[in-house]
């Protein structure tokens, strides 16, 4: 069950840093939305759901106590990097899975609408079991974002897989090739991108493929 706010997640990250907590818990939710709280591998949430942030001191530098404080640049952006490789982690580890997927939604209305966009894509059984036979699936796509009732302009909406487009201004790619296509689907990391021509607003979730072995998991599982 993994599919954050409130995923089966339990996240501990450590710095020999002399930081405030307050400095700490804003950092913490600053990154969070976009790493933790941007992973789905089933869309179901549990009650086990912690991602606990420590400042040690032990390095001995002198203490950061404001989020302007300068030297926070740095700390932040590496934080950002050990909290999204933490995510990741989380879903190539999900039950069953063989895919790691990336869903971009670009376009969109506002921040908000590209985020449900994007995780009605990747919460979606049909997309992933798609994923994991392999077969760009641009229609299930297409079902995912219209099921959201989302600002979406269909005549312009555009869908890639990687590098190479599926589907261009609400129809069928003339440059589609199926070969190339289904040799693209066969590899461990699959990058989805979606178009939506309403905004300028993006947004990024990570997903895997749903396959068999996750049924045989969750079937044979008792409490």
């Amino acid at each position: 069950m993994i599919a954050p706010d409130m995923a089966t997640m339990l996240a501990f990250i450590v710095t020999d840093a002399d930081i405030a907590p307050p400095v700490l818990k804003a950092l913490l939710n600053l990154h969070v939305r976009t790493t933790f709280n941007s992973v789905t591998v089933d869309g179901d949430t549990s009650t086990n759901d912690t991602a606990l942030l420590f400042a040690t001191g032990a390095s001995g530098a002198p203490r950061i106590g404001r989020v302007g404080d300068r030297r926070l640049k740095e700390f932040s952006a590496a934080l950002d990097a050990v909290m999204l490789d933490l995510a990741h982690q989380l879903v190539k580890d999900g039950e069953g899975a063989t895919k790691f997927v990336k869903v971009t939604v670009e376009g969109a209305a506002s921040p908000a609408s590209a985020r449900k966009l994007a995780k009605s894509i990747a919460d979606s059984p049909l997309v992933k079991t798609a994923i994991a036979g392999e077969d760009a699936n641009w229609g299930r796509i297409v079902m995912a974002v219209g099921k959201t009732e989302e600002a979406v302009d269909r005549d312009r909406l555009a869908i890639r897989f990687g590098p190479h487009v599926a589907a261009v201004d609400g129809a069928p790619s003339p440059t589609y090739d199926e070969a190339v296509m289904s040799a693209y689907m066969k590899n461990a990391e699959i990058d989805i991108t979606v178009h939506v021509a309403s905004g300028r607003a993006s947004a990024t979730v990570w997903t895997c493929d749903l396959t068999k072995r996750y049924i045989e998991i969750n079937g044979d599982y008792r409490s």
